[in-house]
C-alpha cells in the first residue's frame, strides 16, 4: 500500500500556478518529461496494438488521435485527484485486472498463419476509441505516482503529462509501423504490458514487494530487444511490389503500342 507516502493537495490553488520559477522547476521538468517517455514505451506499443483491431489504417490513425485526446483528458484529471484517487487500493487493483484482462484477452485470441496471436477486432470506430483512453489511464495510476514522488508542484506535474501525451503519440505512432515489420514486437508488448499489471497488483498486496523502476525498464529493454530480435516475412510484399510493377509496366507498353497504331 500507498499510506505511508504522503501525496501533496495538488488541487490546492496555491500549486496549480507557480508562485516563482526557479532553476530547480527548470532542471525538474525535463526529468518529468523523460520519466514520462520512458515509462510510455510499454504504453505506446500496447496502444499502438490495440488500434491494429481497426483494421484500416485511416481508422487507426484516427481512433489514436480521438483516444489520446480523451486520455489526455483523464490522465489531467487524474493528476488533480491523484491525492484522493493514488492512495485507494480499489483503483489499482482495477488497473491491475484491467491491464492483465488486455494480456489475457490477447495471448488467448486466435493464432494467425504463423502462428502469432492477432489482436482483437473492432466493429467500428467508436469500439476502440474507449478501450484506448482506458488503457492509457491504467498506466497512468503507476506513471503519476513516481511523477508526484519527483515534484509536488501541480503545474510542472501537468506541463510534464502534456508533453508525455504529445510524445506518446508519436511513439505510438512509430510503432504502428514496427508492428507491421516485426513478428514478435505485439507479444512484446503485450508482456510488458503484464508488468505493468503485476506491478499494480503488488502494490495493492505489499508495496514493498513492488521492484525499483530500474528492474521495470531493464525488463523492459529485454522484452523489447526479443521484440525488434525477428522481421516479418518480406517474400508477399516483394512479390506483390513486382506483380505490381509489371502490371504498371504492361499498362505502359500498351500505351505505347497503341500510340503507335494511332
Amino acid at each position: 500500500m500507498l499510506d505511508s507516502f504522503h501525496f501533496p493537495d495538488l488541487l490546492n490553488p496555491t500549486q496549480l500556478l507557480p508562485d516563482h520559477l526557479t532553476p530547480q522547476s527548470f532542471l525538474i521538468l525535463p526529468v518529468l518529461v523523460a520519466l514520462e517517455a520512458v515509462l510510455s514505451a510499454d504504453n505506446a506499443i500496447a496502444l499502438a496494438a490495440i488500434t491494429q483491431g481497426l483494421r484500416d489504417p485511416k481508422l487507426e490513425e484516427k481512433a489514436l488521435n480521438i483516444g489520446l485526446f480523451l486520455a489526455y483528458i483523464l490522465r489531467m484529471a487524474l493528476i488533480l485527484v491523484a491525492s484522493q484517487v493514488v492512495n485507494q487500493w480499489q483503483f489499482e487493483l482495477a488497473g491491475a485486472a484491467y491491464l492483465l484482462w488486455l494480456v489475457f484477452q490477447h495471448f488467448t485470441s486466435v493464432e494467425d498463419e504463423d502462428g502469432e496471436h492477432t489482436a482483437p477486432r473492432f466493429a467500428n470506430l467508436w469500439q476502440a476509441i474507449p478501450v484506448l483512453a482506458l488503457t492509457d489511464l491504467a498506466f497512468s495510476l503507476d506513471s503519476v505516482t513516481t511523477a508526484i514522488a519527483v515534484s509536488n508542484e501541480t503545474w510542472l506535474i501537468l506541463l510534464g503529462g502534456t508533453i508525455g501525451i504529445i510524445a506518446l503519440r508519436f511513439m505510438a505512432g512509430q510503432f504502428m509501423i514496427w508492428l507491421e515489420k516485426y513478428t514478435h514486437l505485439e507479444d512484446a508488448g503485450y508482456i510488458t504490458v503484464s508488468f505493468v499489471g503485476f506491478r499494480l497488483l503488488l502494490r495493492v498486496v505489499n508495496d514493498s514487494l513492488v521492484p525499483p523502476e530500474w528492474v521495470m525498464v531493464l525488463a523492459i529493454a529485454a522484452v523489447f530487444t526479443w521484440g525488434f530480435s525477428k522481421k516479418q516475412d518480406m517474400q508477399v510484399g516483394e512479390t506483390i511490389e513486382t506483380v505490381a510493377t509489371d502490371a504498371i509496366g504492361s499498362e505502359a507498353m500498351e500505351n505505347a503500342t497503341a500510340e503507335k497504331i494511332g
